[in-house]
């Protein structure tokens, strides 16, 4: 298929692509790397009157530490990133990235653009829930921030209202006290994941946190500080939420992400220790 007529424009300023999308009256989308927003076009599950391509506002592309955060805007390319010598200081970022489709779609798609399409099988949602990031969202009154925490509100709904921008994503960078651990199963690399998870773990008060994803319509976090191995498990067994399809029951799924949450909180400890990652 190929997608529905639509009109195009290429805004030269963060504010010109705002007055575009509510030109549009909610009936346009945004564009950036592409990689999410194309193929949706193509199937037409979307039919946007308005296509208002940021991909030429310099101003969001840009990576850089402001104080204990590392901020990264819109056009930032996930490939960029992870070999962005900036990103080491947030572990987590360079533990997902490598999971995220294959390197040619890394390529082109973008960090900002991931969280905003907020698939519940994506990795991003997941990293950006687990530290607590906050998200800097354009729109005609201004902008705002929204926590992590509050942005995702199901599958593909995020605050991000229809004629606002996601311009910037801020990710708190690693104490020298925290470990993290981030895994996934997927049936083939590249594919999106049939169950995920990131983990941190804070010696100085002994905090772990884990975020399950690909078992919700979004991604679901937990403290499980002062959990045992077997406790860890069957939390993460109740976080599964979703029926099975043809790629695996709920019950699998189940059993999926209690391996990895043990795993990989074990993981997070021993990295906080000086171990590898």
């Amino acid at each position: 298929m190929k997608a529905a007529p639509f009109a195009y424009v290429r805004p030269a300023t963060l504010d010109d692509a705002v007055a575009e999308l509510v030109r549009s009256a909610g009936e346009g989308k945004v564009l950036a790397g592409g990689q999410s927003l194309v193929p949706i076009l193509a199937m037409r599950l979307a039919r946007p009157s308005t296509v208002v391509d940021i991909g030429s506002l310099s101003e969001l592309d840009f990576v850089r530490r402001e104080g204990d955060e590392l901020v990264i805007g819109a056009l930032v390319r996930q490939r960029t990133l992870e070999g962005h010598p900036l990103a080491s200081a947030v572990p987590l970022l360079r533990l997902a990235l490598p999971w995220i489709g294959h390197r040619e779609l890394r390529s082109r798609g973008t960090v900002c653009g991931s969280i905003a399409h907020a698939d519940p099988a994506a990795e991003l949602p997941a990293v950006a829930c687990c530290l607590d990031a906050s998200l800097e969202i354009a729109g005609p009154r201004g902008r705002r921030t929204v926590p992590a925490a509050e942005f995702f509100h199901g599958a593909m709904a995020t605050s991000v209202g229809a004629e606002d921008v996601l311009a910037a994503v801020r990710f708190p960078v690693a104490r020298p006290d925290e470990g993290f651990g981030f895994a996934e199963i997927a049936r083939r690399h590249g594919d999106f994941a049939l169950a995920g998870v990131a983990t941190r773990f804070r010696a100085g008060d002994g905090e772990a946190v884990l975020t399950a994803f690909g078992v919700s319509d979004r991604p679901v976090t937990r403290v499980v500080t002062g959990l045992g191995d077997d406790e860890v498990a069957e939390l993460a067994r109740g976080l599964v939420d979703t029926a099975g399809d043809t790629h695996g029951s709920r019950e699998y799924r189940q059993r999926l992400v209690a391996a990895l949450a043990v795993r990989e909180l074990a993981r997070a400890r021993r990295a906080e220790e000086g171990g590898s990652a």
